[in-house]
């Protein structure tokens, strides 16, 4: 069984030894208003802005969005399925269901609430979650590199095999944390709220408060195997 191995620092330390994630600064420029009837599979859009859109179904499967701002945006299902986004902005976004598996995601914010998000083997270079309400997220398998969720809620967080690098979560409720086959790399979980992980042998490379230890505890004894027992009294 491999050994379980985390950084514990105090959530007020001085100088933490844990790397934040660089989030590089979005700048959309002059954007003109976009044609909803552009949004197909295989679209290629740039410098686009879409105000309050409402649709059944948004289906984007393979396609290329660079410099694009939704600014609310409603569909009963999402279909992202190897789309490339970068240097967009999704704010106010109401979706229960966001298939984006093998897609990739660079300089994006993200607002809103999103039931599942399944985006597993996908790529997510500067990423940024403000204020999302989230269900089911999965992206095992995926390459995280400096992600940060703020002021979020997850009920479940699947990294299953996934490569995380600068990720960071403040202010954030996680229901589950899954990290099996997880590799973790300076990532901090100070700000989170976590109520149960799955994979605490894949841990090594987090960081958490002493407070978050005493918490996990009993995860950590069932983990190990061991008994907890009030001393007999004398």
């Amino acid at each position: 069984r491999s050994r379980t191995t985390c950084t514990v620092e105090g959530a007020s330390s001085v100088k933490s030894k844990v790397q934040q994630p660089k989030l590089g600064s979005i700048t959309l420029g002059t954007l003109q208003d976009g044609d909803p009837d552009l949004l197909v599979p295989r679209t290629e859009l740039h410098s686009a802005r879409f105000s309050d859109l409402i649709l059944d179904e948004l289906e984007l499967a393979n396609a290329h969005l660079d410099g694009v701002h939704f600014d609310g945006l409603s569909a009963d299902r999402a279909a992202l399925a190897g789309t490339s986004l970068t240097e967009a902005v999704l704010a106010r976004v109401n979706i229960p269901v966001l298939d984006a598996p093998r897609s990739r995601w660079t300089d994006v914010e993200i607002s809103g609430r999103i039931g599942a998000f399944t985006a597993y083997e996908s790529s997510l270079r500067s990423i940024h979650f403000i204020g999302c309400k989230l269900s089911f997220v999965n992206l095992r398998a995926s390459d995280l590199l400096d992600v940060a969720f703020t002021d979020c809620s997850i009920e479940e967080l699947d990294l299953g095999g996934a490569k995380c690098r600068r990720v960071q979560l403040t202010n954030t409720q996680i229901g589950t944390l899954d990290v099996r086959q997880a590799k973790l790399v300076d990532v901090d979980l100070r700000g989170a709220d976590l109520r149960k992980i799955a994979g605490l042998e894949h841990l090594r490379g987090a960081t958490v408060t002493p407070d978050q230890v005493a918490m996990l505890a009993p995860l950590f004894a069932d983990h190990m195997g061991l008994n907890t027992e009030n001393a007999p009294r004398a």
